[in-house]
């Protein structure tokens, strides 16, 4: 029998999916509702990690060609305060190998390396519906696709499979990103670059933070961050008027150094609310036959970790282990989930707290206390 996959969601996790059961002669089926790769912004930077991200590479095969986009040059971190003063300057090289890569690049590598016909783009799933047989019915777009054995969502925060396993839903953490951009850093605005320096920088202070982010093609990635009720930033902002939101943006860090606010007056007018939601630490469901989550579906979290892309990569890589190994596939399926369900406390725990902290009270002298430690952990593992 050969089985028929479909997979939700054509991100990181669903693609490495794809990619390592490609290598194994399955062909799945991916479904995306973005019309094409570069329909939408994918977001900034990631790094990588050695015994997840990475590991599924080198198992999908991929890594000479994850070495030509890779930038293990931007590992290091910056962390002021609101004055402009230098607390803490880590050039990343104790925590080893993390590279970044940015995530339209990293898209763009996996892709490259599947047949052609396996996403189906512009095909937005509305639902799944069980045929008598035990199969699944995918309903897209009003179109209604083949029966499938298994299906896969991996189709993020606000997943369209997780109702039928799960009744969870994300809950608003309580901080907001306002996601803004800098172009042509180098060559424009060289002194913004040299302030970023390799990696990212972050101050918080006041009950706000900014963190800013390298990018490839010399490009800065930046975050407004306010601890704030869902509708606060919309009546705060008009998003509609880049340079009545960016004077506004700027009013709302008064106090901050004329250097860091120059991030804002240095922004393009591209910018986008984004809302930190994240499932209770634990979460699980119980197995139901053809249907299963990996990443942000399964597991969605703060950012604040750096662990998301990680562990949906991690996923992608034990389910395609599962569904190829000697185990009857539905019996597999079961056994990668409780196993996913405890590998990801200790992150998701991690995030939850690290979502907590910042902009806390003392949040700038608990955010500097955890770099120090991170240093001090990575230092001693060398």
């Amino acid at each position: 029998m050969t089985l028929r996959i479909a997979i939700i969601g054509a991100g990181p996790g669903g693609l490495t999916l794809a990619r390592l059961l490609y290598c194994h002669g399955i062909r799945a089926t991916v479904f995306e509702r973005d019309a094409d790769p570069l329909w939408r912004p994918q977001g900034g930077t990631l790094d990588l990690h050695e015994d997840s991200g990475l590991l599924a590479l080198r198992q999908a095969g991929l890594m000479d060609e994850f070495l030509k986009v890779a930038r293990y040059e931007d590992q290091g971190s910056k962390m002021f305060d609101m004055a402009g003063n230098l607390l803490l300057e880590d050039d990343g090289m104790a925590e080893g190998n993390r590279p970044e890569v940015d995530r339209t690049a990293l898209r763009a590598m996996l892709l490259a390396s599947l047949p052609s016909d396996t996403v189906r783009w512009n095909h937005a799933l509305r639902e799944v519906t069980a045929a008598p047989d035990g199969s699944w019915h995918l309903h897209v777009d009003g179109r209604d696709t083949a029966a499938f054995d298994l299906v896969v969502g991996a189709d993020g925060a606000w997943s369209r499979v997780r109702p039928l396993l799960s009744p969870y839903a994300p809950q608003y953490s309580g901080i907001s990103f306002l996601e803004f951009g800098i172009d042509d850093a180098d060559r424009a605005h060289p002194l913004l670059s040299k302030l970023v320096g390799s990696g990212k920088m972050g101050v918080e202070g006041d009950g706000k933070g900014i963190i800013v982010q390298r990018n490839g093609n010399a490009h800065l990635r930046g975050y407004a961050i306010f601890r704030v009720p869902t509708s606060w930033m919309q009546q705060r902002f008009d998003f509609s008027a880049p340079a009545l939101l960016r004077a506004a943006l700027i009013r709302e860090y008064a106090g901050y150094a004329d250097t860091l606010l120059d991030l804002f007056r240095a922004s393009n007018d591209n910018f986008t609310e984004r809302q930190i939601h994240a499932l209770p630490i634990g979460h699980c469901w119980q197995h139901r036959a053809g249907l299963t989550l990996l990443g942000d579906a399964a597991h969605v979290m703060s950012p604040f970790g750096g662990d998301g892309v990680n562990n949906a990569m991690l996923d992608a890589l034990e389910l395609a282990n599962a569904l190829t190994g000697t185990a009857p596939w539905q019996e597999a399926v079961a056994h990668y989930e409780q196993a996913m369900f405890s590998r990801t406390i200790a992150s998701a725990t991690g995030a939850a707290e690290a979502a907590a902290t910042f902009l806390s009270h003392d949040g700038q002298a608990q955010t500097l206390e955890m770099y120090r430690r991170h240093q001090a952990a990575a230092s001693q593992a060398q």
